[in-house]
């Protein structure tokens, strides 16, 4: 397997063993240690620049998000005045930090595309997208020219997906992730406020819930996915509607998503059909009810009857 992903490395294995192998017949010879201690030497120092670099290519992640969130890209180091970071978006550079110096969007194709939608953190370089959208779909490579340096490549989709939910009163709804990572942590918040968190990394789920206005709140109306950190609301009021954000914190990158819910009443012709149906079925079971018993007095007054006649007939 280390021949297929580091040729290099296997390259410089195989020389040492030579090297090696070579040095063996020259043991009694003081200058042929030396010239296999040099060869050795030179080996080492050649693996050190292959590693720095970076033998072991690009790091490539590849993302899934929905329009209208807001997206993070981390660099996952914190910059130092020394560092260059530069971000590109099909190899158009749309941003980047030297020393103190922030710079996004000064091209005029760039600047006319993500209209001050790019934020870039002055200390880690993290790019942030606010309200993606699926035109911004692409590869973001970052570049970290310092010591030493590093190149990561973003694969970003952007798909559409309903954020406004219309539902009805009673009903069941589910805000989807859309996300199959258990190393993910995922928080929901409805209107600010904390409702449920699923920590991938520690396989657990907190649904605790703080009451709202009312005084029971969501209390034993939410199930949280362990797989995916859905979040299903069951019996929805209308004290639910509201916005829910959900945030999803991995090590590459952040995403936080909002889902607008708005709950409407049940039409009054839905609760007279309801009602309806439901006294109807009411006075199916009372004649159910009444026939039986009717069957079963019949029955009995019938065997009173013929038992009356046996004992006539046996006097």
């Amino acid at each position: 397997m280390a021949s297929n992903y580091f040729p290099e490395i296997v390259c410089i294995l195989q020389m040492l063993r030579k090297s090696e192998h070579s040095q063996a017949y020259r043991t009694r010879d003081k200058r042929g240690k030396k010239v296999a201690q040099m060869k050795f030497l030179f080996i080492l120092l050649s693996t050190c620049g292959l590693l720095h670099r970076g033998v072991f290519g690009v790091e490539e992640i590849t993302m899934s998000v929905t329009e209208e969130d807001f997206v993070t890209l981390h660099t996952g180091v914190k910059t130092n005045h020394q560092d260059r970071i530069r971000w590109y978006y099909n190899d158009i550079r749309i941003a980047q930090i030297t020393g103190n110096l922030i710079k996004t969007c000064k091209d005029v194709q760039c600047d006319e595309k993500f209209k001050d939608r790019l934020e870039l953190d002055n200390q880690t370089g993290s790019l942030s997208i606010t309200s993606i959208m699926t035109a911004d779909a692409g590869h973001y490579k970052l570049k970290i020219l310092g010591s030493p340096s590093s190149e990561k490549i973003f694969n970003v989709t952007v798909h559409d997906q309903k954020k406004t939910l219309p539902v009805k009163e009673r009903e069941t709804v589910t805000l989807c992730t859309g996300v199959v990572n258990q190393d993910d942590v995922m928080i929901w918040r409805f209107n600010d406020t904390f409702i449920a968190e699923i920590n991938g990394y520690l396989n657990k789920t907190c649904t605790d819930v703080q009451s709202k206005d009312s005084d029971e709140g969501f209390r034993d109306r939410l199930t949280l996915d362990n797989q995916t950190g859905s979040l299903t609301i069951t019996n929805i009021r209308n004290t639910d509607s509201g916005l829910y954000k959900l945030q999803i914190n991995s090590s590459s990158c952040s995403i936080i998503r909002s889902f607008n819910v708005i709950v409407n009443e049940t039409p009054a012709m839905d609760l007279i059909v309801r009602n309806k149906t439901a006294v109807v079925g009411a006075v199916i079971l009372v004649l159910i009810v009444a026939v039986v018993f009717a069957v079963k007095r019949c029955s009995t007054v019938r065997r009173r009857s013929d038992l009356k006649k046996i004992n006539m007939n046996l006097l």
